[in-house]
């Protein structure tokens, strides 16, 4: 399973976000430049965190993004079904003629639970958590 990148670059940013100090703001383009991520691209991920909850968005000279909850509260499991469309394979009868007997789709669908259930374990803060090679990586250069 693949994420779209959606979603991959929408946990690069939470990650980034957690790393800063309590309570400090930056730019999308600070994320956009840490990542090479299309500012474009963040711009709109960004305005889904922000909806979900996960980023708060402050406009203006003083703006900027930060999370929106304790990085302790953000479930990975979670971030990726409200970002990810989830669906492994199209199992509408009009696009394959053996769905009515087809049982790949029960063990896709296990496959994805399992998957989804193991992220569901662990948090932003973990990522973190322990990891000075991560801080390092993201302190700006």
């Amino acid at each position: 399973m693949q994420l779209t990148s959606f979603t991959d670059y929408g946990l690069r940013a939470l990650i980034f976000l957690a790393a800063l100090p309590a309570g400090e703001r930056t730019s999308i383009q600070a994320v956009s430049d840490r990542f090479r991520i299309p500012k474009n691209h963040l711009i709109k991920i960004i305005n889904k965190l922000a909806q979900l909850g996960y980023v708060t968005a402050v406009r203006g000279k003083n703006g900027g993004i930060s999370l929106g909850m304790p990085a302790e509260h953000i479930i990975i499991g979670e971030v990726v079904r409200d970002l990810e469309p989830l669906q492994i394979v199209n199992c509408a009868e009009s696009a394959c003629h053996i769905t009515a007997a087809c049982r790949l789709k029960v063990q896709l669908a296990k496959a994805k639970d399992a998957f989804l259930q193991q992220l569901d374990e662990c948090t932003i803060k973990d990522l973190l958590t322990d990891n000075d090679e991560l801080l390092l990586l993201l302190t700006p250069v």
